[in-house]
């Protein structure tokens, strides 16, 4: 059942900053205050957020500094309590302290950020600062590259300095997706679907809706993290017909210090793609080999699908107007998998990546020709295990529960038990990217629920994330559109 009217409004004003004081409050922080910028300031007089469906939605638009200070201000309370989190969570698993992730930003990632997105970072910064919040340019910066710096430029460091005692780090494998398109699908359209992989700790922070009406480039409607200036699990649509998603490349290796931020080459994309090969061009200039994806973009003025397999020396291309790509954090490519993998096979099917790919090719041949968005919907949430070949949510199920599994998964480093999964998911068609909209489901994409003080009695080995792992709830499937309002 998809929610499509059930919400509350987040008005202008003092509304703004009550809630942001009420929901600061809630997960710990010290209380707002309002400094330089107020919720009188100019800048948000086109900005506004409301509840839907257990997600936030926010918009945002004007300038890339203006953008910045909406973003930041509006999500003041969110992006702390989401920095935190994934604090906790990449010091945990690096065990490096913060300060290494700040220098990495200022040092490494920041003077390759185009002035753009430079002046959008630093506007997040100005705008959680206005409502109370202390956090610096930097901070948001180690938070924008809180995919790429932990699983590929630090493994990549520890191998160059040749650190022995250096934890076993693994380009995770997040994500299950597919994009069909002609013969495929029930109207001869594109659809589009993904759900997203990671901790539950992150998981059940990644709940916004980001509507972006820029000063250059295209609107963009888009999933998102607080303080992020990219979908960043990769789900969005533009104004031109643009329409992207992707899941990560299990064992990746490879980085380039030289190269720019994946995060601002994504976002870069999806902003100013106007094609198919336009956005190809753009997330490889200046490839970092960060948070290295296979991507399904289409085109939904030409029905064109591709599948870009983004490595650092290999970038291999797949299109076609009438045909289908399946994604599931499988390698594709035999030279990317034998040059830039740590060891991923292909063959082994009882590996999640392998049986998802191996469902998700039996659901989608087997609904040729009435492929919608529907059928994504439950394509989202199937818990069939191609191995067992037997129903049962595991981390082989495209809807992934590595929670429920006691062998986790070895080729992302994950031990048994592992609170992750399948935190939410998103589908759309070529007619509803058309009026800038798409369907998503907060939370397991199967409508199950995660309670964290169960599970942590369950498992007290992952205590260490007592302190920030929350309930993870299943909401509807919510239609969201560009230029929502509250109520509407």
């Amino acid at each position: 059942m998809r929610d499509g009217c059930s919400c509350v409004g987040f008005a202008k004003g003092m509304g703004i900053a009550l809630a942001a004081v009420l929901l600061a409050t809630s997960v710990g922080m010290a209380q707002p205050q309002e400094t330089a910028g107020t919720a009188s300031d100019p800048r948000l007089e086109t900005a506004y957020r409301f509840q839907r469906g257990g997600w936030t939605y926010v918009h945002l638009e004007g300038s890339p500094s203006e953008v910045g200070f909406q973003h930041g201000y509006l999500l003041a309370p969110e992006i702390a309590d989401a920095l935190e989190a994934i604090k906790l969570f990449d010091t945990h698993q690096t065990q490096r302290d913060w300060e290494f992730f700040r220098k990495t930003a200022r040092e490494m990632l920041w003077p390759h950020i185009d002035t753009e997105y430079q002046q959008e970072l630093q506007g997040i910064a100005d705008g959680v600062k206005a409502h109370g919040v202390d956090l610096d340019v930097y901070d948001i910066v180690a938070l924008n590259a809180f995919e790429e710096v932990p699983d590929y430029y630090v493994p990549w460091l520890n191998k160059r300095e040749k650190q022995a005692r250096a934890p076993k780090l693994k380009a995770p494998g997040n994500c299950s997706a597919f994009i069909a398109t002609g013969a495929y699908t029930k109207d001869h359209q594109i659809v589009i679907a993904h759900n997203n992989w990671t901790s539950y700790l992150a998981g059940e922070r990644w709940v916004i809706v980001f509507d972006i009406l820029p000063q250059h480039g295209q609107r963009i409607l888009m999933d998102g993290f607080p303080g992020v200036i990219t979908s960043d699990d990769d789900f969005g649509v533009n104004a031109a017909g643009i329409m992207i998603t992707e899941t990560t490349i299990t064992q990746f290796e490879g980085w380039d210090p030289k190269g720019k931020p994946e995060f601002m080459r994504s976002r870069k994309a999806l902003q100013y793609a106007e094609s198919v090969d336009d956005y190809v061009r753009i997330i490889k200039e200046g490839n970092n080999g960060g948070y290295a994806n296979d991507w399904l973009i289409g085109d939904r003025k030409t029905g064109e699908i591709a599948y870009l397999e983004l490595g650092l020396k290999n970038t291999p291309l797949w299109r076609t107007k009438d045909g289908y790509f399946v994604s599931s954090n499988f390698a594709r490519d035999p030279k990317l998998i034998r040059e830039e993998t740590d060891g991923f096979d292909p063959k082994d099917a009882s590996s999640s990546a392998n049986a998802r790919h191996a469902r998700a090719d039996e659901l989608v041949q087997h609904a040729k020709g009435t492929i919608d968005v529907e059928m994504a919907e439950d394509f989202l949430a199937d818990h069939f295990d191609s191995f067992e070949k037997k129903r049962q949510p595991n981390e082989r199920s495209l809807c992934g529960h590595v929670d429920d599994s006691s062998r986790g998964v070895k080729e992302w480093g994950w031990d048994g038990y592992n609170p992750g999964g399948a935190v939410q998911g998103k589908a759309t068609d070529s007619e509803m990217a058309a009026n800038m909209s798409f369907v998503a489901r907060a939370g397991h994409p199967c409508g199950a629920d995660f309670v964290a003080a169960d599970f942590l009695e369950r498992h007290p080995e992952y205590s260490w994330q007592k302190p920030l792992l929350r309930d993870m709830k299943a909401g509807p499937w919510t239609v969201f559109q560009a230029g929502q309002k509250a109520g509407k």
